[in-house]
């Protein structure tokens, strides 16, 4: 266990880390694939090495919302990757962009 922030510095220290906290954070947000997640005035350490940056957040304020997760049949989708010549992957996120409309997402890829 550590005693204290002093011996919490040295030890970041020797791990190339620098410390900082960020300030006022108003709200962090997490998106996956199927959710949200609001973090409401959080308190953010940014702690920065030689390759990379790790965030810690504590919140105590969460709001959870449900995301609207689209769905298109696998003949529209096809559809949209033959006629545009791309992938699948390009495909939903044209219908996803045109909200289901095929034409809409076959012009956006074509144009």
């Amino acid at each position: 266990m550590m005693r204290g922030n002093r011996e919490m510095r040295r030890m970041l220290d020797k791990m190339g880390l620098e410390m900082k906290d960020m300030g006022n954070i108003e709200e962090v947000i997490i998106r996956t694939d199927t959710k949200e997640l609001y973090l409401i005035k959080p308190q953010v350490i940014e702690m920065k090495g030689k390759d990379s940056t790790i965030f810690q957040v504590v919140a105590t304020d969460i709001e959870e919302k449900q995301r609207e997760v689209p769905t298109f049949k696998e003949e529209d989708i096809i559809l949209v990757m033959q006629q545009a010549g791309v992938s699948r992957e390009k495909a939903i996120n044209a219908l996803t962009e045109s909200k289901g409309d095929l034409a809409q997402a076959i012009l956006t890829l074509t144009t």
